[in-house]
Order: C-alpha cells, then structure tokens, then sequence
C-alpha cells in the first residue's frame, strides 16, 4: 500500500481526483486500489508550554529565566487528538510501503507533516517520500507523486523550520516574560491600565518599531514652505511652462535664500528674483528628443499582489492570501507562497499551456480579447530570454500566475476572488505584450544664467498599458513629474516640435508657486507588506526592490499573520476603509520599552540577519548547530546586560 498525507481535507480529494480513485471514504481517510490518503487539519502538533518542563515554569519569575530546553517537548493539540490517532494508525500500518508527504510545498508545510512522522513514529520499512507541487492541476499533482523525492532530500529544509519555530519560541517566552516583570508596571502606569504583559516576537517586534517609527517621524515633521519660480515660453503661438532650477551658473548657487534648490524660502526674494528676469532674453541651450520603451512590470509574488489588493480593494493582506490560497485549492492558480516574481525555463517552455487554457476556459470579455489580439499581431510566447524568467531567483516557487484550468470552479467563486483572479490573469498576460513607447522631449532654457527647465513625455504604442489600464492611467497622469493629463502633455509636445537649440523664446511670464515639503506616507497593510519584505524600506521602484529582495523580515507564508497579530493585541490600529496603520498607544509604550531596553530587536537588520541564518540552514550553507548556538548566545548576553539594569 501507498499512504499519503496531505495538509487538509480538500487537498486530499484533489489528489484523490488526480489519482482516478474510487470515493471510498472511512473515517478520516480514504483507501481505493492500492493507495491510502489521509490528512492533518493543519497543525496536529505543537510545541509544549515552558511548565509543562517544570510546573514552576508557569508562573513568570526572574530566577526561572532565560528559559533553554535541551531536550525539546512537543504534544497533540487536544482538538485535533482524533485525526492524529487516524493518521498515526495509518502510518504505523504494517502493509504501507511507501509514505508520501504531500503537505504544503513550503517550510511550514514541511514543519506541519515532520511534527506528524516525529510524534508518530511510521513504519520503520516504509519508504518516505516528498511530493513537492506549483498548482493542484491534475497534471502538476501526477507529476509531483511520479517525480517525488527522498524526504532526507528535504531534511535542511525541515531543520530551519524546527529552528525557525525554536527561535520564536525562545525569542517570545524569555523576553515578553523579562520585559513584563522589569516595565509591565510601567507601561501599565502609563496607559492608565490595571496590569500589562509586554509581547515580544522576533518579527512582530520589528514591525511594531517600524510603524511607531514612521508615525512618529510624521508627528514631528515640520512643514517647510518655500516658492518654485515657473516662466512661461512662447514659440510659433506654442506656449510651455518651465520651472527655475538652481545650478552652478546661477547667481543663488548654494545661496541661504534657497531651499533646496528648488525655490525661495520666502515670497519678498522669490518675487525680487522675478523683478530681476523681467525683459531679459531666454535662450533654448539644450534640446534633447529621445524615444522610451517600457516594459510589463513583474509578474506577482504574494507580497506584490497583497499590496496589489489592498490598494484596489482595501482588503489586508492575510485576507488576500486565504483568496489566493483557495484560487490555488480551486486550481485556478499556482503556489502562493512565493516571493519570486520570475518564471523557470522550464516552465516557460510550456507557458502555451497556460494560455490555451485561458482561451478556451476563462470567459472574460475582455481578457479573451487581449488574448485574440496577442494571436492576431503574433506577439512572441517565447519568454525564455526576457526578465521574466530567471532560474537564479526562484527558490521553492516561482511567480504566481493562472494554471489556465479550473474553470469548473470559478462561476461558484465569490464576486471579490473573481475580480483578484482578474487581476493576477492581466498582469500574466501583461508580459507577452511589447513594451510600451513614449516620445520625450528635455528642454533647457537660460534667462541671464538662471536655468528653466521643462520635459514633455507621450504614450504613442501602449503596448503592455493595453492591458494594465490602471498603469496606464498612472503613466499619463505622471508624464510631467506635475500630473498633468495626457491630452496636456501631448499639447506640450506640440509646443516643442518647432524648437531648436539657439533659438530665442517670447516670456509671457513668470508666476511664483508656493509649494510645502511633505511628510512620509503612513503605511497601510499592503505596503507594510512590502516594506518587510524589504527589511523595512518602503520602495516604490518595483527593479529596486527585486535587486535587494532577499533580505526580508518574516516570510512571504507569515507577514500577514504577524499584522494580524499586532492589532489583535492592540499595538496597532488598521483603518477598515482606507487599511492605514497606525500604532496604539499601548503600541507606542511598548516600542518605548524595547528601544530603551534591547533596541536592536527593533532593527530590521537584524530580524532579517536571523531570516537569513534559516535561510543558510535551508541551503545546507551552515549547520543548524551552528545557529542554534549564535541564538542562545544571543539570548544569554541580552540577558546578562538587563538583568543588571533592575
């Protein structure tokens, strides 16, 4: 007999579809032709509770930390007691040959099955494998069971799960313990509440510090007003405005009278300037014409795609992953879970498949229409040399794109899984179309060596904004670096067409504009989402944040969980309608605690330092001895220079 083990029920019958069998369902498995499937209910073991190493442990004291286990206890969770028993039984059987691990392609998966076989001892005969799979297709779970692997294949993978979980266990016990009995009084005090436990998380930590840092940065943020100069040229009845930028020939370079470099502190010198420039000549001194291709963006990684969501539908992002989640369970997608945003050769070699499939089942007006026109003007499927496919950066999975299958699923779909299917199928689509193309025009101007400049930029091929309206909007409405719409900036061009370098410009004149610094955004889920990804800094440049990815806090699988976390035990605040985070005032205590006491749990270096040791464990670059060392470590030194501040 063949057993296999998946991470719930409905995987289970997915599989069992797969396998042609027979629905010959018992009490929490099925057995037909040969093969048994059984499931875990998500997590069937955890990991036990300090006191129940010593009863001691229960209570929270000083001379009972730091709390270190060397040997390791673990227990079923009571409520899921029964399907343990089911799957143990199962396991133990005599007559199973082979055991087949088909939980959740990913760490935690790994850690949920490896908790299973550790706690119910299989059938030492038995024959252990890994089923490791991008979709639920019928086809991707077949090859998963035909090409499965030695679990041992998969061992470092399951050490920096172990380590993983010991590290939050560790992390959270010794320090939200320690810091309760030194500041639990304090902040206590200082929230006006009768008693406070202070929750420390080696993610979750670092996250709160992110938050309460930005809102404070805005809190103290002090606005700074200063005036822009804009002339407006004449050429052939062609009008166009430019703005005075301060360079080296100007007579305020480096002057204390400009902010910046960009304007007047005050409005008395902006307006003496414009006194100034009146009736002098302003002379075209650089002229450049130039024509830009763009490409598709990436395609979506879990995180991109959470942003994604939260700004379109201001959901938060553990809400987009259970969508995603059940798209995948409804084979609709491919893995979640990932953070790559490129494709593998091989699967780029069958991407066809995908498409065809889209085409005959997905009955979307208008993506069959980007679909008819990417067969009407022969637009290339051969990805395997563009930026969207890179064996490098592919880890577990690659980029989440449509299986093009599952279409007996999607009419049953909720209206809002609908709308992010549609939004996960046009970015895919978005990478077979031609770039798109702009004209656009830098203009220099020199009044008396005072230097305006002014820049034109229009769409002329869409391209890949064909299919990505909504950033196509973007582009048009940011053409000009002042949001100008697109019909005003194609009337900006025109007012160029003419110019030439030399040539003399008609001032009709100059008006001052008062303008004011900005804040920093606040964050909202999506974009938190984002920034700890990537180790705290909130970039906007999507080929920035590729090139430092990897350096992330927390995991693609847990971010959205650990800002769940926060606001349930109201240390943030997220806004229902807009999704915007901010800290409570309970949040900002604890922040004040942490920074005062161990300020380096704050830094997302160093939680993305600890992310990057499992990572090592994982690729079998360092020993899980090793980290498990550098932790404890960690923890004792901590320890030791607290303790001596009581």
């Amino acid at each position: 007999m063949k057993l296999l083990i998946t991470e719930k029920p409905s995987v289970a019958m997915e599989f069992a579809k797969a396998l042609k069998l027979k629905n010959n369902r018992k009490d929490g498995y099925i057995e037909s032709d040969g093969w048994i499937i059984t499931w875990c209910v998500g997590h069937l073991v955890t990991m036990s509770y300090p006191e129940v190493y010593d009863e001691k442990l229960k209570f929270w004291r000083l001379d009972t930390l730091p709390f270190i286990p060397t040997d390791w206890k673990y227990e079923i969770i009571p409520n899921v007691q029964k399907q343990f028993n089911i799957v143990q039984k199962l396991l133990q059987r005599e007559d199973v040959e082979e055991i087949y691990n088909a939980g959740d392609s990913g760490r935690e998966g790994e850690y949920i099955q490896r908790l299973v076989y550790m706690m119910a001892k299989p059938n030492p005969k038995a024959q252990i494998k890994r089923v490791w799979i991008d979709s639920q297709t019928e086809e991707e779970i077949n090859r998963g069971i035909r090409e499965a692997k030695s679990q041992s294949e998969y061992d470092s993978l399951a050490d920096s799960a172990f380590l993983r979980a010991k590290e939050d266990y560790l992390i959270g016990i010794n320090f939200s313990r320690l810091l309760t009995i030194i500041y639990g009084r304090r902040v206590a005090s200082k929230i006006k509440e009768d008693k406070v436990s202070i929750s420390v998380g080696r993610v979750m930590t670092c996250v709160l510090g992110m938050i309460v840092a930005r809102e404070r940065e805005i809190r103290n943020f002090i606005k700074t007003k200063y005036y822009k100069i804009i002339g407006e040229f004449e050429n052939d009845n062609n009008s166009f405005k430019a703005e005075w930028k301060v360079n080296e020939k100007s007579a305020f370079f480096e002057s204390p009278k400009i902010y910046n470099e960009s304007g007047f502190k005050t409005e008395k010198d902006a307006k003496e300037f414009v006194r100034n420039l009146e009736g002098k000549k302003a002379i075209v001194t650089e002229l450049k014409k130039s024509k830009q291709k763009e490409n598709a963006p990436l395609l979506f990684n879990l995180a991109e795609i959470q942003n994604e969501c939260t700004k379109k539908f201001k959901i938060k992002p553990d809400e987009t992953l259970d969508i995603i989640q059940n798209l995948y369970e409804k084979k609709l997608v491919t893995y979640p879970r990932t953070d790559a945003r490129v494709l593998s050769t091989a699967v780029a070699k069958e991407i066809s498949k995908n498409l065809n499939g889209l085409v005959k089942g997905y009955k979307d007006s208008e993506v069959q229409e980007l679909l008819k026109k990417m067969v009407t003007e022969k637009y290339s499927t051969n990805l395997t040399k563009t930026k969207y496919v890179n064996d490098s950066k592919i880890t577990d999975h690659y980029a989440i794109i449509p299986t093009g299958q599952g279409f007996e699923n999607y009419d049953k779909l909720p209206e809002l899984q609908k709308k992010i299917y549609n939004v996960i199928v046009k970015r895919f689509i978005a990478i077979f179309y031609p770039p798109a193309e702009f004209n656009k025009v830098n203009v220099t101007i020199n009044v008396e060596n005072e230097t305006f400049i002014a820049s034109g930029k229009v769409c002329i091929k869409q391209g890949y904004l064909e299919v990505l309206k909504n950033q196509a909007k973007k582009v048009n409405n940011e053409q000009n670096g002042n949001k100008e719409s697109n019909e005003e900036t194609e009337n900006n061009l025109d007012a160029f067409k003419n110019l030439k370098k030399g040539q003399e410009l008609l001032v009709k004149n100059y008006e001052l504009k008062e303008a004011e610094t900005s804040p920093p955004s606040r964050y909202n889920s999506g974009s938190l989402i984002l920034a700890m990804e990537n180790a705290g800094k909130l970039i906007e440049d999507e080929e920035l944040r590729e090139q430092i990815k990897g350096v992330g806090i927390g995991t693609s699988a847990t971010r959205g969980e650990i800002i769940k976390k926060l606001e349930k035990i109201k240390y943030i605040d997220i806004n229902t309608k807009t999704q915007i985070v901010t800290p409570t005032k309970k949040g900002e205590a604890i922040y004040d605690v942490i920074n005062y006491s161990m300020p380096d749990m704050l830094n997302a270096k160093l939680t993305a330092s600890w992310e990057k040791g499992l990572d090592m464990v994982s690729k079998k670059e360092i020993k899980p001895e090793e980290f498990m060392t550098k932790l404890v470590n960690y923890i004792n030194s901590k320890f030791n220079k607290l303790v001596v501040k009581i």
